[in-house]
């Protein structure tokens, strides 16, 4: 993520990189598990990657995207990303990591998560702090608690 902009210093666009560090996180560790032959571990860590990104992503999707999606400028690109989503969705519903296909598969998933999440912090997050209003962070907020209701969104510090 870029260090220029201080959009990483409000308190949601911290949740939502908290949120990548937790799945990319896991996802490392689940490759490492896969290379160590330990499929076990890495069927639990792909649990939590899923479970990790449903939130992550329905609390990026009904706030921050939607209200900037609004923007033609910035409606293409979120476009995009959502579509992303899916296609990972998809693909996380029906893994069989014991299959080398999807081994590989899942191993270019996580290369790819990487490149999606680089297009959230270094694009949209910094485009952020321009583009919404006040009412818009509450409503990009709101909705983000609503896909974590049992968690608290950190003040920035």
């Amino acid at each position: 993520m870029c260090h220029y902009c201080g959009c990483r210093q409000i308190p949601l666009i911290k949740e939502f990189v908290s949120e990548h560090e937790t799945v990319t996180d896991a996802a490392g560790d689940a490759l490492r598990a896969l290379d160590a032959g330990d499929l076990t571990k890495a069927r639990a860590l792909l649990t939590t990657v899923q479970a990790v990104l449903l939130a992550h992503w329905k609390g990026e999707e009904d706030g921050l995207f939607a209200v900037m999606s609004g923007d033609p400028e910035y409606a293409a690109y979120i476009e995009a990303l959502v579509a992303e989503h899916r296609e990972l969705a998809a693909f996380l519903d029906s893994a069989d990591l014991s299959s080398p296909a999807d081994a590989q598969a899942f191993r270019e998933a996580v290369a790819e998560l990487h490149h999606h999440i680089a297009k959230e912090e270094d694009g949209l997050f910094p485009a952020s702090l321009t583009a919404l209003t006040g009412e818009d962070w509450d409503a990009s907020i709101a909705a983000w608690r609503a896909a974590h209701p049992d968690a608290t969104l950190h003040a920035a510090g």
